[in-house]
């Protein structure tokens, strides 16, 4: 950042819910058997034996019971996919509140995880390996030294914006399910896409690139254990599609692969310096009826450029098919209750996470100084903390950014027509608005009697900037 201070917007991609090849993922079906092994069959179906009614009675109340006129306007009630998500919403709270309490006795990790509900999970990537447009192919051809380089392939800059329902975190992350070393197997194949995002409905947007894993540098539970994520977005996508398996798998990796993205960050890595190991997220989507789990595990952040197809390393993703927990709710009474997914949420929340003291967690941070609260110099810290949390926000400028006007473009700048107008306009002087740099702005004005040396008119006007 020293050497190369930001822009003050940048034009990047946002994401729907679409599957590219840039999560350059695996996907394998089923649970790995890796979890056979985090709890004794006995002990599982006692847990189930133990928890059963209250989930019974979590459901029939959320589904029968509980009235929701009072807590909802009418435009909500007949929305059908709305209406799913509150009471996904309601379900996934109640049972997690059930597990924890019942499984935090014999799980001490449980009782040390913190919960976020509704969390902010931002993450921002560079892929590489697509197609260049025909736009920019001309653009190429016309600049002698980048005619050599017509046709090669260009990076698209990524930002994913999401929102769980629920997660957990702890201060330690969980354990590996497969090697580095393993992920680089030629056989896990993983499908290309190289065109242009904008054939799959993706939209520009100016905006700063942001990695927000749902909480603040510093936090001390930086880890994922578990995420929560509701289906209702289902309900408005054309039932011609046929393709409810491949868009919750679509869901669950981009979900997955931010949130393990955002931690890393925090940890030092990016999408231009890999991780030296792995990290791993457990995923449910669910609707209150319909359960699927996926366990994604991160193993390289290396997706632009060369690295979109010479990089070894690939992502893993396991996914299950959507079950039923239920049948059917009649009389606040529940039919069908299937314990073989409540099993499934039991091994997820049993998994318990681990120390690696063998490895350096942050190997590219400083030793002293990791975060903005390790800053000693109280000034610095405040202005770096209070300026990056201003950045992340995305707010607008409180002035309008200068553009060209169709009648500029006409008479001014394609037509000479007006050599007697005044210039007045950053393009009249060669100015790109587009090239402002991050501290190219006036610094804030201190007034006189809050001044150390108020008497001084010429002194202390101005505050002072800490830019790296």
């Amino acid at each position: 950042m020293k050497l190369q201070p930001p822009q003050f917007i940048h034009l990047y991609w946002t994401c729907p819910l679409k599957l590219r090849q840039e999560e350059k993922g695996k996907r394998e079906r089923g649970l790995p058997a890796f979890y056979s092994n985090v709890i004794t069959t006995e002990e599982l179906e006692s847990i189930v034996n133990d928890i059963k009614g209250l989930i019974e009675d979590t459901i029939a109340f959320e589904y029968s019971s509980r009235k929701r006129k009072h807590e909802l306007n009418e435009e909500q009630l007949e929305s059908k996919h709305v209406m799913e998500n509150i009471i996904a919403n309601s379900v996934i709270q109640q049972i997690n509140r059930t597990l924890q309490t019942n499984l935090a006795t014999s799980r001490p990790h449980l009782l040390e995880a913190q919960t976020d509900f509704e969390p902010r999970v931002e993450a921002f990537w560079f892929a590489g390996g697509i197609n260049p447009t025909e736009a920019i192919q001309k653009l190429r051809k016309n600049m002698p030294y980048l005619k050599l380089f017509e046709g090669d392939p260009i990076n698209v800059r990524v930002q994913y914006l999401g929102k769980s329902v629920l997660h957990l975190r702890h201060d330690y992350p969980l354990k590996e399910i497969m090697s580095l070393s393993e992920s680089e197997n030629p056989s896990l194949e993983v499908p290309q896409f190289k065109f242009d995002p904008r054939v799959l409905g993706y939209t520009f947007k100016r905006r700063h690139g942001t990695n927000i894993p749902g909480f603040w540098p510093g936090d001390p539970c930086e880890f994922g254990l578990l995420s929560y994520h509701n289906r209702g977005h289902m309900h408005t996508r054309p039932e011609t599609f046929d393709d409810e398996s491949d868009a919750l798998i679509t869901q669950a990796i981009f979900a997955s692969y931010s949130w393990l993205l955002s931690q890393a960050c925090y940890q030092g890595f990016s999408t231009f310096q890999d991780i030296t190991y792995p990290l791993v997220n457990q995923a449910v989507i669910t609707n209150g009826q319909d359960w699927s789990f996926y366990v994604y595990q991160l193993n390289t952040t290396l997706l632009y450029a060369e690295h979109a197809d010479e990089n070894p390393r690939r992502n893993i993703c396991w996914v299950t098919e959507p079950t039923k927990l239920f049948e059917k709710v009649e009389g606040e009474k529940v039919y069908g209750l299937n314990t073989d997914v409540l099993k499934s949420l039991i091994q997820f929340y049993v998994n318990a996470p681990a120390k690696r003291s063998e490895i350096d967690m942050k190997p590219y941070l400083g030793k002293s100084v990791q975060v903005i609260a390790d800053i000693t110099h109280t000034e610095r810290r405040e202005w770096l903390e209070r300026r990056y949390k201003h950045l992340v926000t995305n707010r607008p400028r409180h002035r309008r950014m200068p553009e060209i006007y169709h009648w500029q473009k006409i008479y001014v700048l394609d037509n000479k027509t007006r050599p007697l107008d005044k210039k007045r306009h950053p393009f009249e002087f060669g100015i790109n608005v587009l090239n402002r740099r991050l501290d190219d702005h006036t610094p804030r004005y201190i007034p006189r009697c809050l001044r150390a040396n108020p008497k001084k008119r010429s002194v202390g006007r101005w505050e002072k900037t800490y830019y790296p």
